[in-house]
């Protein structure tokens, strides 16, 4: 028997927009599914993927039996079907789905659904126009009037999903929070899913960020309580967000987690790629691409993901140099672009212009009054000396009595004594971000020869991580 579950349409009014892995897990009812879900986030147990122009994805999953489970996900929901026994919504089958439709948009062959999968798909929206409304995924779906009713639906969810998390921080600080201990994960688990309810992804995530606080060594109270000081921010901003300014308002929106689309006018330019590196979450993925515009003097990020085992599909050279658009993704103070056109061959470059180790700082509280839930912030530090410091290491200003401590996530990577290598004793032009604990290293530039009118160039590039 088919099972299904529904919810309510996607916002964004426009094309349907492929989700990302952070959505995707934060749909999981619960941490067992979520893990299980990862599992099958790979193209391995699938076959017959596919997907519509209308926001269906399908696929036949292999499982224990001699017949895999058909599994049809309808985006604009969303809206889960699979023909597996379980009664968790959405199943891991369908998370697995979803994580690969986020991690490999090549798996999915666009077209016409299977027949199977058409049989749901056609129900399901034929019931929507039964009811007088549009069909979920139809162009009449993507209409301004239609587009905007299923906004307030969704805000009305979220703000009441804000109110809520608001009285539970409340409770959790009568309490005490050293005794959050005591309660054990559930407590934080039974609230992310709360908050998922409300289609917040991005305040049940941070949600889960709580949970793994308690208990993590000496001094988790007072970060336990820093970071329910930042949820607490990001609630009562939502709740205000209507006299918040333009940009900030988006920021918010994309940290409660409403999917937000790249948007506004494309920024051509020679874009130096800083730094590229991946992060693995379990099967899948995260590779971040740090680029900087010769001419716009704009910093950006690349994001995307893919199955573990197998790299993202884009890929930049370090240290060469792109004639190509970006578009940028809204909200204050936010790095995120989608590559676009290319235009010129890849050239090698020189590292972009940077700043003291004492500047730093001031850089990073600045891109806080833009997004305050900001961890860090990209930053070339030039000439700049790696020196060991009483708890690690440290990068000092060369000309100056300055100096930055090395985050401690750095400390323990290969990265680290490359930098100290290179350096050996003298400056060098580091790419990375600086945060609340420290700068962590990206990419540095090998030290260069002074030419006539004492410009300094730098060699070729070592990436650090």
């Amino acid at each position: 028997m088919l099972l299904s579950h529904g919810g309510e349409p996607s916002p964004t009014g426009g094309p349907v927009a492929r989700w990302s892995v952070e959505q995707v897990l934060a749909l999981a009812p619960d941490d067992a599914s979520r893990t299980a879900g990862t599992r099958l986030g790979a193209a391995g147990p699938w076959t017959g993927t596919g997907r519509d122009g209308a926001g269906a994805v399908w696929g036949l999953c292999k499982g224990s039996g001699s017949t895999p489970y058909r599994t049809v996900v309808d985006t604009t929901g969303p809206a889960y079907s699979c023909s597996c026994p379980s009664r968790k919504f959405p199943c891991k089958h369908a998370l697995g789905l979803l994580l690969l439709r986020a991690s490999d948009d090549a798996a999915f062959r666009p077209g016409e659904p299977a027949d199977w999968a058409a049989a749901w798909i056609e129900g399901r929206r034929g019931r929507a126009a039964e009811k007088g409304g549009p069909a979920p995924g139809g162009d009449a779906a993507r209409g301004p009037a239609a587009a905007r009713k299923r906004a307030e639906r969704r805000a009305e969810r979220v703000t009441g999903g804000a109110q809520e998390l608001e009285q539970r921080l409340g409770d959790l600080l009568r309490g005490g929070l050293a005794a959050t201990d005591r309660s054990g994960y559930g407590l934080w688990e039974e609230t992310a899913a709360r908050m998922v309810d409300a289609q917040a992804p991005g305040l049940a995530a941070r949600v889960r960020e709580l949970g793994a606080i308690t208990g993590s060594g000496p001094g988790w109270p007072v970060r336990l309580l820093e970071e329910c000081g930042l949820l607490h921010l990001l609630d009562t901003a939502w709740l205000g967000r209507e006299r918040l300014p333009d940009p900030l308002a988006a920021t918010v929106r994309t940290r409660v987690g409403l999917p937000m689309s790249a948007e506004g006018a494309p920024v051509r330019d020679d874009w130096l790629v800083l730094a590229q590196y991946d992060t693995p979450d379990g099967r899948i993925v995260a590779r971040r691409i740090w680029l900087y515009g010769r001419e716009s003097g704009r910093t950006a990020l690349l994001l995307s993901f893919g199955a573990a085992g197998r790299s993202p599909a884009q890929a930049l050279p370090v240290g060469a140099t792109i004639d190509a658009e970006l578009t940028p993704y809204p909200g204050g103070g936010q790095l995120r672009a989608e590559l676009g056109e290319q235009f010129g061959a890849l050239a090698p470059a020189g590292p972009p212009p940077g700043i003291s180790a004492a500047a730093a700082p001031g850089v990073y509280g600045a891109a806080l009054r833009e997004d305050p839930w900001l961890d860090a912030w990209p930053v070339t530090l030039r000439d700049v000396i790696p020196v060991p410091a009483k708890d690690g290491w440290q990068v000092a200003d060369a000309h100056a009595d300055s100096a930055l401590p090395i985050a401690p996530a750095a400390l323990s990577r290969p990265g680290l004594w490359k930098l100290v290598a290179l350096s050996g004793g003298g400056p060098v032009t580091v790419f990375g971000e600086i945060g609340h604990r420290g700068f962590d290293p990206f990419a540095a530039w090998e030290p260069g020869e002074t030419e006539e009118g004492g410009r300094t160039t730098a060699g070729s590039v070592v990436q650090l991580v």
